[in-house]
Order: C-alpha cells, then sequence, then structure tokens
C-alpha cells in the first residue's frame, strides 16, 4: 500500500490513527487489462486507489472515444457524477495495464468524512487539487497550442510517454494521431 498511503499524506498529513481506519476498510484487488472499472452502463460504488498500473477515463462525442484523464500509481479514480449525485456515471474508465487497487465503498468512504475531521480535511483538500487540476487543463485547451500542450505532458508526466498508445495520448491533448507524431517529430 505503499503508493497509495504516500499519495493520501502528501493530500493532506493524516495521523496514524486516520489512516489506519482507512486500512481496516479497504480491499485489495488484482485487475487485468482492458477491463472496465466502469462504465455508463453500470454503477460503480467503490473509490479505488491505484497502487500499481494504468488506467484511462473516456466518454464519447459524436460517437468517437475522447480521453480525458489517465491514472497512474497513487491516483484515486471514481466517477464523480456517482459519487457527488448518485447517478451512473458518463465514462469508462479502463485499465491500460494490469493493475492492483485498494478499494473502499463510496458511502463508507463519506461516513469516513463524517467521522473523522482529518479525514474531513483530506476529502475538502482533495476537492481542492482537483478544481486548481481542472482549471489548469481548461486553461491549456483555451490559451495553448497543441504543442505546448504536448510540451507541458512531457515535463509534468513523462512516464505517460512510454506506457500509452498514441491515439490515447492524441485524445488527450485534443489533437489527431497525425498532428501528434509531427509534433513528436519536430515537424509544423
Amino acid at each position: 500500500m505503499v503508493k497509495t498511503l504516500e499519495s493520501i499524506q502528501n493530500i493532506y498529513k493524516l495521523s496514524d490513527v486516520a489512516i489506519e481506519s482507512l486500512k481496516s476498510e479497504v480491499k485489495l484487488k488484482s485487475l487485468k487489462k482492458g477491463n472496465l472499472l466502469f462504465s455508463p452502463q453500470s454503477r460503480h460504488l467503490y473509490i479505488s486507489f491505484i497502487e500499481k498500473g494504468l488506467i484511462r477515463a473516456y466518454a464519447f462525442n459524436e460517437g468517437k472515444e475522447i480521453t480525458f484523464w489517465f491514472g497512474l500509481e497513487g491516483d484515486i479514480v471514481f466517477p464523480y457524477r456517482t459519487y457527488l449525485k448518485h447517478e451512473i456515471s458518463y465514462e469508462t474508465a479502463e485499465l491500460l495495464e494490469d493493475c492492483i487497487l485498494y478499494q473502499i465503498p463510496l458511502l463508507r468512504f463519506q461516513e469516513l468524512f463524517l467521522q473523522n475531521i482529518e479525514w474531513a480535511t483530506w476529502g475538502r483538500k482533495f476537492a481542492e487539487n482537483q478544481m486548481v487540476d481542472l482549471e489548469q487543463k481548461f486553461i491549456a485547451y483555451q490559451f495553448k497550442s497543441a504543442s505546448q500542450r504536448h510540451e507541458e505532458l512531457l515535463i509534468s508526466k513523462p512516464e505517460l510517454f512510454n506506457r500509452i498508445q498514441l491515439q490515447y495520448l492524441a485524445s488527450y491533448l485534443g489533437m489527431s494521431q497525425v498532428s501528434l507524431s509531427r509534433i513528436r517529430a519536430g515537424i509544423q
């Protein structure tokens, strides 16, 4: 549980007691590449902490898959819509590699927030971080070129480039595979 705990503590430092309250609730789950963690056809009722592996989230727009998120070791994945509104999610989360996950039921995780001020603070900090990330991504798509977005991703998450298929990377960056290939080759 090393990556999971490191990620949790990076968001907000929790006491050993608070950490133990989570450890006693999570279940280890190993899933194979290609499995879907959740999709619009199913209700997913778990928060998943990625200990090992890679997951992508995508949705369809006019019949085309649009990748909008990649989850690596230490990341947390769950359908926000299900968590916040108790509705089926609009996105699909697909495993791009074999994954080891620690899972806790959504409702139990919410109970931790109600029972423990440390977890409540952690949840607030997590939400704040997600809002900043979302704002940065929005600004990048509004004001930066495809080449600039590629460069920023290469600097911020270089490990993605060796682990993700070109088509998913291009979709995430909002460009065609041809454009991404040209950028990578230095051709304008």
